[in-house]
């Protein structure tokens, strides 16, 4: 089995718990220890227009700051298409619906288990 630090578990379900404090939908938490090197987790979420989508990044971004944590990349903020915030150790991806039907990370991570995002 493979543990990862409690911090990188806390801090996901804390950008979590920030995409539901702004009503982001369907909202998944996938451990990806098992099936790759890249991050620890995946935090995959969707907005239900550009606006929301920009708005509930920037909320998570506001609120892991408040903690300490600083987002090392992000992607796709201006357009609030498909935003991505590099963590390093977990990966947060708030999508527009359309594109998240279409790219469809959950089913491509298949093998990830799900996590609850609360403690």
């Amino acid at each position: 089995m493979v543990t990862a630090a409690p911090a990188v578990l806390h801090a996901a379900r804390r950008a979590a718990q920030a995409l539901t404090d702004l009503k982001a939908q369907d909202v998944v938490l996938l451990d990806l220890r098992t099936v790759t090197d890249m991050a620890d987790y995946f935090l995959v979420a969707s907005g239900t227009s550009d606006t929301h989508v920009r708005a509930t990044a920037h909320h998570v971004i506001d609120a892991l700051a408040q903690e300490g944590l600083r987002v090392q990349s992000v992607e796709g903020l201006e357009q609030g298409r498909w935003v991505l915030l590099d963590y390093v150790d977990f990966v947060v991806h708030v999508f527009h619906p359309a594109l998240r039907a279409f790219y469809q990370l959950e089913r491509l991570w298949g093998d990830a288990p799900a996590v609850p995002v609360t403690a």
